[in-house]
C-alpha cells in the first residue's frame, strides 16, 4: 500500500525530496517539520527513509479525514501544552524510536511559521536527540490546507520536501525550570526559522518573479502606483520583458546603467527586466544633487542614465541632471521607438509564453543591482548586490514575519534606497503580496489617507517619516495596518509611544545597512524587546570587536548570504572590492557599536564615527540626542562635534526647540543617569534639521556647520 501511494503522489504532486545529507540513522532522532496541511504526515511517512512515530495535536487527530491518514502510520496524539504528554515522547526517543513532531502544533493559516510550542524543544533538550529539520513546501496550496483569504489553491500543485542538515539544541543548566523551558522553545523557534530560510531556492530575480507568477497565477492583480491601475503578473511580465529587451540596445552585457526614476510600476519592471538580460541597474539617488550623482557615476563606471522628462520636471531636478558630465541621458518617453516590429513578434510569440527560456541571466551570484550609500558621512560608494544576496535577505525576512498574499504594502521609501528596494518592492513582487508604490515619503498628509483609502496592512518607514505621518493622520487611518517596520535610523521613543497611544500599533524596529541588502535584525511579533533592534536574521553570523574606551559591547561585524558582493569606490572606478574586515574575508564591518544580550537581542549604542572624545573620554552622540529627546520630546535634535584645543572636541546640539536650555539638558541627563560629559555645551537652534532623501539626518552638513562655527565666538546656550 505504501509503495502504491508513493507512486500516486509522485504522479499527481510531482513530489521532490532534497536531502542535504542528514543523519536520519541517528540512535536518538527527532524530526521537526513545518505544518502546512493535512497531507503533511502522509507525505513524510511515504517519502522519508525512516519509519517514525508521528506526534500530532489532539485536535488535529480528531479530524475524521486526518484519522484516515493516521491509520497508515504510527502516531501518538498529545496536547503540546501538557508537560506529562511530552514525557511520553521522551520515553519513545530514549527507547530508540525515531519521532516526528510538528512544533507549531496546528496547521498554518498564514503560509508562514506560526507559534512554536516549548514541548518539542523540551524533548530535544531532555534527550539530547539529533534534530533533523524538514521543510514541506507546496502543501499549503492544496485543498487539504487551512489557508484563508486570497491564498491560491490547486488540485495538484508540486510538492517539495527539504531534509536539512542535523542540529542539536543545548540549553544552559542555569536558571529555573521555567526559564530553561522558555529558552528551549526560543531555540526551537530559531531552528525552524533557519530551516525556512535555508531551504529557499537559489535563483535570479527574474526567476523568482516567475515562480511567484506560477504560484499565484498570471491574472493575480497585485501592483499599482499613483495611476491607480492595478497590474497583474501577466502585465508586469510583459513590461519586464519589453524594457529588458530595450536595455540590450543601449548597453553591453554586464554594463552598469543608471536608473533615475521614482516609485512607479515601470521602474520596478525596468529594474527586473534589466537584470533578466544581464544589464545591471544602478539606482541613482535623485536627491543627492549634481555632485552626489556625478560621484556615483564615476565610482560605478556609469555611462548611460535612464530617466523620464516628466519626472525631472515634476521633481525640479532638470538643471542638476543636465550638469552631469560624461554620461548619456535617455528618457523613457523616447525608448518606445527602439522596440521594433521584430521585438514585438519576439515578445508576443515567444517570450511571453516561454519567459524562462527568453531571459539571459542564470547565475545567482552575478551582480543584480548597484545601490549607493547615503553619503551621510562622506562620498557615496557603489554597493554591488548579487541576485543571491537580495533574494537571501527576502527569504530571511519572510522566515521571521508572516507576510502573506492577504496583505497590502505601501512603499513610499525610494527604490534607490536598499530598504525601499528589497523590503518595499522586491519582497511583495516575489511573494504575490499586493503593493502600492507611492513616489515620495515626504507627503505627510497624503500618505495616511492613501493607507486608509487603499486598505494597506504593511508600512515601512524611518523614524522621521513615521513621526510626521502620525502628526497628520486621523486615528482611524491606520485601522488595517498589521505591521509597521522602522529602519534606516534610530526609532525615537516619542514616535514609538505616539503610534502606540494614538493608533494602538507597536512599531517593529529593525536594523541594517545598504551593504547587507539591507536587513540585519528586526523585532518580530514572536521575538520583541523594547529598546533593541531585534535578533539577527537566520543565516547571519555576528561578532563584536572591542573598542578602546567603550566598556560594554563592541563594533559589530556580520557575515551572511545577504552581504554585498563588494564596493565600487570613487578612487577605484568600476572595480569591485570584496567585503573584508578584521574578522576576515566576507565579513562586513558595520561601524556600529552594539550590545548583544544572552537572548541575541541587539542594542545599538552608536556609530564609531559618532562618538566624541572629550577630555580623553568616549561620549556617544546617540546618548546626547537621547538626552535632548528626554528634555524636549516633541522637537527634533541632532548632535555633532567641533574641534576644541583644550578638551579635544566639543559637542554641538542642533535643535528645533528655541526654548531648550543647558539646564533642561542637565536635568534630563540626571534623570537618565547619563554622564555630565554628554550634556552639550553649545546649542544651535535651526528651523529644521537637514535630511537626506532616504529620511536620514544629513550629518555631513551638520558637521560642516559645526566646524564653520568653531572659529566663531562662543554661542549662547540658553
Amino acid at each position: 500500500m505504501k509503495a502504491f501511494l508513493r507512486v500516486v503522489f509522485r504522479l499527481l504532486f510531482r513530489v521532490e525530496v532534497k536531502n542535504q545529507a542528514s543523519r536520519l540513522d541517528a540512535e536518538r532522532l527527532l524530526i521537526v517539520a513545518n505544518h502546512e496541511s493535512f497531507l503533511d504526515g502522509l507525505l513524510l511517512g511515504l517519502f522519508l527513509p525512516v519509519n517514525p512515530v508521528f506526534v500530532v495535536h489532539t485536535t488535529i487527530a480528531e479530524n475524521r479525514w486526518f484519522r484516515i491518514i493516521l491509520s497508515m502510520v504510527d502516531y501518538l496524539a498529545v496536547d503540546p501544552t501538557s508537560p506529562m504528554a511530552m514525557k511520553k515522547v521522551v520515553k519513545l526517543i530514549e527507547a530508540g524510536r525515531p519521532v516526528m513532531i510538528f512544533p507549531e502544533g496546528r496547521i498554518t493559516t498564514t503560509g508562514s511559521l506560526m507559534k512554536v510550542y516549548d514541548g518539542p524543544a523540551f524533548v530535544a533538550a531532555k534527550t539530547g536527540a539529533v534534530i533533523v529539520p524538514v521543510r514541506i513546501d507546496g502543501a499549503s496550496r492544496t485543498y487539504f490546507s487551512r489557508m484563508s483569504g486570497r491564498y491560491p489553491r490547486r488540485l495538484f500543485p508540486q510538492l517539495s520536501i527539504f531534509v536539512l542538515p542535523e542540529t542539536h539544541l543545548t540549553i544552559s543548566p542555569e536558571g529555573s525550570a521555567k526559564v530553561r523551558r522558555r529558552k528551549a522553545g526560543e531555540g526551537m523557534r530559531r531552528i525552524m526559522q533557519h530551516m525556512l530560510f535555508q531551504s529557499h531556492p537559489k535563483q535570479t530575480l527574474f526567476h523568482g518573479m516567475l515562480d511567484a507568477m506560477e504560484i499565484y497565477g498570471r491574472k493575480h492583480c497585485f501592483l499599482e502606483d499613483l495611476k491607480q491601475v492595478e497590474h497583474d503578473y501577466g502585465e508586469v511580465l510583459k513590461m519586464t520583458l519589453a524594457l529588458g529587451r530595450i536595455s540590450t540596445k543601449i548597453a553591453a552585457d554586464d554594463e552598469r546603467v543608471g536608473v533615475l526614476l521614482p516609485n512607479l510600476v515601470a521602474t520596478l519592471a525596468l529594474v527586473v527586466g534589466m537584470t533578466a538580460f544581464r544589464r545591471v541597474p544602478a539606482m541613482m539617488n535623485y536627491t543627492a544633487g549634481t555632485d552626489g550623482m556625478q560621484n556615483a557615476c564615476l565610482a560605478a563606471g556609469i555611462r548611460t542614465i535612464i530617466t523620464s522628462k516628466q519626472f525631472l520636471q515634476t521633481a525640479k531636478i532638470e538643471p542638476q541632471v543636465a550638469a552631469l558630465s560624461g554620461v548619456r541621458i535617455l528618457y523613457l518617453e523616447d525608448l518606445k521607438p527602439m522596440f521594433s516590429l521584430w521585438d514585438k513578434l519576439w515578445l508576443m510569440a515567444y517570450a511571453l509564453h516561454f519567459p524562462k527560456l527568453a531571459n539571459r541571466a542564470h547565475d545567482p551570484e552575478a551582480p543584480a543591482v548597484v545601490l549607493f550609500t547615503s553619503g551621510s558621512e562622506g562620498k557615496p560608494k557603489g554597493v554591488v548586490h548579487s541576485h543571491r544576496s537580495l533574494l537571501s535577505n527576502i527569504a530571511q525576512i519572510r522566515s521571521v514575519i508572516d507576510f502573506s498574499v492577504n496583505d497590502k504594502f505601501l512603499n513610499a521609501l525610494p527604490i534607490f534606497h536598499s530598504f525601499g528596494l528589497t523590503a518595499g518592492a522586491l519582497l511583495p513582487l516575489m511573494t504575490g503580496t499586493k503593493l502600492f508604490l507611492y513616489p515620495s515619503p515626504l507627503h505627510y498628509r497624503m500618505i495616511p489617507e492613501v493607507i486608509y483609502d487603499r486598505g494597506c496592512s504593511v508600512l515601512f518607514g524611518t523614524s522621521t517619516f513615521l513621526g510626521n505621518y502620525a502628526r497628520f493622520a486621523h486615528p482611524y487611518d491606520f485601522y488595517r495596518l498589521r505591521y509597521v517596520v522602522a529602519g534606516a535610523e534610530k526609532l525615537s521613543e516619542a514616535v514609538r509611544s505616539t503610534w502606540f497611544e494614538k493608533f494602538g500599533i507597536r512599531i517593529l524596529e529593525g536594523y541594517g545597512a545598504t551593504e547587507t541588502a539591507p536587513v540585519i535584525s528586526v523585532n518580530t511579533p514572536m521575538a520583541y524587546r523594547t529598546g533593541t533592534v531585534g535578533q539577527a536574521l537566520p543565516g547571519i553570523e555576528t561578532k563584536l570587536m572591542p573598542v578602546p574606551g567603550i566598556e560594554k559591547g563592541g563594533q559589530l561585524h556580520v557575515k551572511g548570504p545577504n552581504v554585498m558582493s563588494g564596493y565600487y569606490r570613487f578612487d577605484h572606478p568600476g572595480v569591485i572590492e570584496p567585503p573584508s574586515s578584521e574578522m576576515g574575508e566576507g565579513w562586513y564591518n558595520t561601524g556600529d557599536i552594539v550590545e548583544i544580550d544572552e537572548d541575541g537581542f541587539i542594542s545599538i549604542k552608536g556609530r564609531v564615527k559618532r562618538f566624541a572624545k572629550i577630555a580623553g573620554e568616549m561620549v556617544s552622540l546617540e546618548v546626547v540626542e537621547k538626552i535632548a529627546v528626554a528634555a524636549s520630546a516633541t522637537q527634533q535634535h541632532a548632535a555633532s562635534t567641533q574641534p576644541d584645543p583644550q578638551r579635544g572636541e566639543t559637542i554641538v546640539l542642533f535643535t528645533t526647540d528655541g526654548a531648550l536650555t543647558r539646564e533642561h539638558l542637565q536635568q534630563a541627563a540626571r534623570e537618565l543617569g547619563s554622564p555630565e560629559l554628554a550634556v552639550p555645551r553649545k546649542i544651535v537652534v535651526v528651523e529644521a534639521l537637514p535630511l537626506l532623501g532616504t529620511g536620514k539626518i544629513d550629518y555631513v552638513t551638520l558637521k560642516k556647520m559645526a566646524e564653520e562655527m568653531s572659529a566663531a565666538p562662543e554661542m549662547a546656550v540658553g
